[in-house]
């Protein structure tokens, strides 16, 4: 009879190894000619990709689909996106569904973002939104760095909890950092939050006042200066709603920067009002008529 190694039976003893994580990597440059853009870099590292780039509203603007093909991001993940739009270029970036923040077993899920708008280049940043679920630990980063005749919309929006699984969101931390600066360092726009599920500013008015859904659009640029953005802050201030499902309003910064800011019951009343104020906005801010993305009717 053989005595068992009493390293090996104290191994049984051990918790298990905690699964491998994602580390993806994704780096796109686009670079513009003879009234053309073009997907002039693309790299990545593990499971980020860009399939192809897309040309729906002609040469002259670039679209591109970022997939994440796992899903979801799970505790100990790192998703890390590099995006430059070179001179003169115009590049539209989508995701094709909701990012899915999971269950984080006492690690945190990091997404880092940085965008670089060069001289007279426009771009629009449209992903899908961030769900949080129970007991996720997520940490979301985005730099914006715009040339000063640049321009650039954006958005940002989270639900906590799966709300059509009948989950409240009681558990869990969400950090999140969004910052605008100029080329030389100039900073344009900070903000920074820390959001434990206990945090009693989800409940208070100043707060999230209880509502599960919320987020920002910003927009920025040359058309975003002076009187014409007051003109266009107040035209839009006069159609954003107030009511018991949906709650946003606008802000005029100094340093070219528009900011709505939204709260919702539910995310699809939330995205269906992003998208409309970014119709309203895009031909003011890149001088370019809106037209929906295919991506959002799959």
């Amino acid at each position: 009879m053989t005595t068992p190694d009493p390293a090996s039976k104290a191994d049984l003893f051990l918790p298990p190894s905690p699964p491998s994580a994602w580390q993806a990597q994704l780096k796109l440059g686009f670079a513009a000619s003879a009234g053309r853009t073009f997907l002039a870099e693309c790299r990545h590292l593990g499971p980020l990709r860009v399939q192809k780039p897309l040309y729906p509203e002609g040469p002259a603007i670039c679209h591109a689909i970022i997939v994440h093909p796992p899903g979801g991001i799970a505790g100990g993940d790192t998703l890390e996106i590099e995006v430059e739009v070179g001179t003169a270029g115009h590049a539209v970036l989508a995701t094709p569904g909701a990012s899915k923040w999971y269950k984080s077993n006492q690690r945190t899920a990091r997404q880092s973002i940085t965008l670089c708008v060069r001289e007279h280049a426009r771009l629009d940043w449209l992903p899908q939104n961030n769900i949080v679920f129970e007991q996720a630990d997520v940490q979301l980063d985005l730099t914006l760095v715009l040339d000063a005749s640049a321009s650039a919309i954006g958005w940002e929006a989270t639900q906590l909890g799966r709300q059509a699984a009948g989950e409240v969101w009681s558990a869990g931390r969400l950090r999140s950092s969004t910052t605008l600066m100029r080329p030389d360092g100039q900073l344009l726009w900070t903000e920074r939050a820390l959001l434990p599920a206990d945090d009693p500013l989800r409940l208070a008015p100043q707060g999230l006042a209880g509502w599960p859904a919320f987020g920002t659009l910003w927009a920025s640029g040359p058309a975003c200066r002076g009187e014409i953005a007051q003109a266009l802050a107040e035209r839009l201030a006069a159609q954003l709603p107030f009511d018991e499902q949906l709650r946003a309003g606008i802000t005029c910064l100094s340093g070219d920067l528009l900011l709505i800011r939204v709260l919702a019951r539910k995310m699809e009343a939330l995205q269906n009002l992003l998208t409309d104020c970014w119709s309203q906005l895009r031909p003011a801010i890149h001088g370019v008529a809106a037209q929906p993305l295919r991506i959002w009717s799959t």
